[in-house]
């Protein structure tokens, strides 16, 4: 008994994490892609996509955690998030490409955006305490698709630091190409993280939990 109610617990502190990921996520995509938009920044965009990408996770995380009584269930909600959210990065990657290519061969000169660079430093200091906590639960309740989440989020911080460079260079130095290239990055380290999401099911969630590595 005292093993379940402590399952419990923290299925239900991760339950609190991913709406807390939904929310920030959220607001997040709307500030970048609006910042994007009145500035003709592809790399604004893509980050804000991004965000609403990992929005995406946090709903399809919910839900998995949500059928994690019946063990069956469990199992399947595992594989079935982590292809739901392979897959979005992949075509998210594949835009973002396509976009940041078109931006630097027709030499779109991106304006300035303090709004943009405000959401990139609030990034960068929240996604790294979201990806943090989420860890250590997705460690003691073994399960991999929050592991996945939890390194999605890490995944954002990277992301945040280099679009903060390119908005800063684009800003300070007149450099209108680092705007396309950080979008290019980040397109390649998206696609990547998705297609370790579509290949993640060997960390399927075993039958037990290790709640004494939470501490």
């Amino acid at each position: 008994m005292a093993v379940t109610d402590t399952r419990e617990r923290l299925i239900a502190r991760a339950q609190r994490l991913e709406y807390l990921t939904i929310a920030w996520n959220t607001v997040e995509m709307l500030a970048a892609v609006f910042a994007g938009v009145l500035a003709g920044s592809m790399a604004l965009k893509g980050f804000g996509l991004d965000s609403g990408i990992e929005a995406l996770s946090g709903a399809a995380l919910l839900w998995r955690l949500r059928q994690d009584r019946d063990p069956k269930r469990r199992a399947h909600a595992e594989k079935t998030a982590l292809r739901v959210v392979g897959l979005s990065f992949v075509v998210l990657a594949l835009y973002v490409a396509e976009r940041a290519t078109h931006a630097m061969v027709a030499r779109t000169h991106p304006a300035e955006s303090l709004l943009g660079i405000a959401v990139a430093v609030a990034a960068l200091i929240v996604m790294p305490l979201l990806a943090h906590a989420k860890r250590r639960v997705a460690v003691a309740i073994q399960s991999g698709a929050l592991k996945a989440d939890s390194r999605q989020s890490e995944f954002c911080a990277y992301l945040s630091l280099i679009l903060l460079g390119g908005l800063a260079l684009n800003a300070w130095q007149g450099w209108w190409w680092a705007d396309p290239l950080a979008a290019l990055t980040m397109a390649a380290m998206i696609g990547k993280e998705g297609i370790e999401a579509l290949t993640a099911e060997k960390d399927a969630p075993r039958s037990k939990f290790r709640a004494s590595r939470l501490r």
